[in-house]
């Protein structure tokens, strides 16, 4: 197998699955167009549909990064989500045994052990670093919505 294939192969596995990761972070705990975003950047060097979608998401995600941060109750709730998440995170790490309340069998506490605790972990930490970078370049702006755009039109350079 060929160099190019394996190479293929790696882009393919790699861009499907931050593009799963990132629709199931949507709903899920998680930066949702963050991973969507990186799924269509990496599936970009081999289709040209991924890289013709690749920028209204990642002007979408500015947007959101910029409407998240325009007042102090949005500032602290994604704060508290983020720090949350780490907690979980280290719950998941520490594992301790189910509590007697639990109703189910003890094998479905914390399913997903220490790869669950560190993935909630970094979620968080990329939460908080997002959650800064909004804060330094949206926080007071007077257009938020055209400030994203302009960000996102000018990431790359």
């Amino acid at each position: 197998m060929g160099l190019k294939v394996v190479r293929r192969v790696a882009i393919e596995v790699l861009g499907w699955t931050l593009v799963l990761a990132g629709i199931a972070a949507l709903v899920l705990p998680g930066p949702g167009l963050l991973g969507l975003f990186a799924g269509l950047a990496v599936l970009s060097q081999q289709y040209e549909w991924a890289e013709r979608r690749l920028q209204p998401v990642k002007t979408a995600a500015y947007k959101s990064a910029a409407d998240s941060v325009q007042t102090w109750p949005r500032i602290l709730m994604s704060v508290a989500g983020a720090l949350t998440l780490g907690a979980m995170g280290v719950l998941w790490l520490v594992s301790p045994a189910a509590p007697a309340w639990w109703p189910v069998r003890e094998s479905w506490w914390l399913i997903g052990g220490w790869a669950t605790g560190v993935t909630l972990i970094v979620s968080s930490l990329i939460a908080l670093a997002v959650i800064a970078y909004s804060f330094r370049t949206f926080r007071g702006v007077d257009d938020p919505e055209a400030a994203a755009e302009r960000a996102s039109m000018h990431a790359d350079d």
